[in-house]
């Protein structure tokens, strides 16, 4: 896209007001640059949970795979041999046999693409933000995006948790604090900022909040800002993330033991409270599947994290299906969209100690549920996984389908200051999943 400026911004806008003087019914410059040029309708899901593949999930070992290749022997090509799934005609990695039964509620795009290849921080700002980062501006990520537009469905849960270590590339950006996460790092508890301490009754805790207030608005009367206004209102939102509603989503122990028991290990118990959170009506859940110690580097297979990949494949196999048939099960696919991502893929060559490369040109991002037109899989890759043959989806493609799945218009424009941006980078939703 090309970069569009507040000084080009200003020139349409003019340009625009004197059209519309003499020719009634003109889009004006900001009608203009919101207009969908697509006929079919948007989405009516209500949330998003993404799983995030930190290090660079290998598509042609997992959703795309390709003729068995040979590491020792340096012969390109997937690792794992293929399996059948529940659409016709797409297979997947062995390791994913459980997702295989109900691949009918997923899409597999296998044809996402960008231009970051070598550097992981720059390409996950990249799938997190749809843009390229800029001296100028730091572009809000699709979680804060998604909050800023949708906001919680309740106002006693956060509209964006961060299941995960937090990082600039998942923040609010230019939107500030009011699209910001709220992030732990574990399951077992809530954040223990929102954590009352044992000593503190009802009654103490009402004095408190009593002397808060007074003390807020005495300060709010001398002090004036923008920051000052965004930090009062991160107060108010913490004070409701303190009560039950919220903080009753971390007790997982009250779920049935076998439904626990199916999604799995730290990561399957991150997926089962992402569920919760949902239900409660948080609106964008990011869970992180980086745990490093299953394999030894995560998803960033170089050398010897290749020989032990499959085990984080397993891994999420049994959440994600787990995921899908728990919302299923619940009445909630149709209305949460689950999407998983990573910064990049992995070339079908292998390094001289048996890993793989990065490989930003044609990797895959699976999706399930969401109201989605699910059971078809988007775009075809080479018979290495190495170049796009047909329905290239870019990444701001991919977020303009997200937020359209959400019912909102990806070229929405928000303003940083009076620089006015786009929600998407001028990203079209991919239509075969909504016709």
């Amino acid at each position: 896209m090309t970069n569009f400026t507040r000084r080009r911004f200003l020139e349409l806008s003019a340009a625009s007001a004197s059209t519309v003087a003499l020719a009634p019914g003109v889009l004006s410059a900001e009608e203009e640059l919101e207009h969908m040029p697509w006929s079919f309708a948007p989405g009516k899901a209500e949330h998003v949970i993404m799983f995030w593949l930190g290090g660079g999930a290998c598509h042609i070992d997992t959703w795309d795979p390709k003729k068995m290749g040979d590491a020792k022997a340096r012969k390109p090509g997937s690792y794992y041999p293929a399996i059948d799934t529940a659409i016709p005609g797409t297979q997947v990695c062995e390791h994913l046999p459980k997702c295989a039964k109900i691949l009918d509620r997923f899409n597999i795009v296998r044809t996402v693409n960008h231009g970051v290849i070598d550097e992981h921080a720059a390409a996950t700002n990249m799938m997190h933000t749809g843009r390229m980062t800029t001296g100028t501006i730091t572009y809000p990520s699709i979680g804060s995006a998604v909050a800023y537009h949708r906001g919680a469905a309740s106002e006693f849960v956060p509209p964006y948790v961060l299941i995960g270590y937090p990082n600039v590339t998942r923040g609010p950006g230019f939107l500030g604090a009011k699209a910001g996460f709220v992030y732990l790092t574990e399951t077992s508890e809530g954040p223990g900022g929102f954590s009352r301490s044992r000593d503190v009754s009802d009654r103490r805790q009402k004095r408190r909040e009593q002397l808060l207030a007074k003390v807020r608005q005495e300060f709010t009367a001398r002090e004036q800002s923008a920051v000052i206004e965004q930090y009062d209102q991160t107060i108010d939102q913490a004070l409701r993330l303190a009560g039950p509603d919220f903080m009753s989503a971390f007790e997982l122990k009250k779920e049935p033991a076998d439904l626990r028991n199916a999604y799995g290990g730290e990561f399957g118990q991150r997926c089962l409270l992402a569920r919760r959170l949902v239900e409660r009506g948080s609106r964008f859940v990011e869970v992180s599947h980086n745990l490093n110690f299953v394999n030894g580097t995560g998803w960033d297979t170089h050398n010897d994290g290749q020989l032990n990949q499959h085990l984080l494949i397993k891994e999420m196999d049994s959440a994600l299906s787990s995921l899908v048939t728990d919302l299923e099960t619940k009445g909630l696919l149709e209305k949460t969209l689950i999407v998983v991502s990573t910064e990049f893929g992995r070339p079908a060559g292998f390094d001289g100690g048996g890993g793989r490369g990065h490989h930003s040109k044609g990797f895959s991002v699976a999706m399930a549920g969401g109201g989605l037109n699910n059971g078809i899989t988007i775009g075809t890759t080479d018979e290495l996984g190495m170049k796009i043959v047909d329905r290239p989806v870019s990444v701001p493609d991919l977020h303009a389908t997200i937020h359209y799945a959400l019912g909102t218009n990806p070229r929405k424009l928000l303003f940083a200051g009076d620089r006015p941006v786009p929600t998407t980078d001028m990203g079209t939703p991919i239509e075969e999943l909504f016709v």
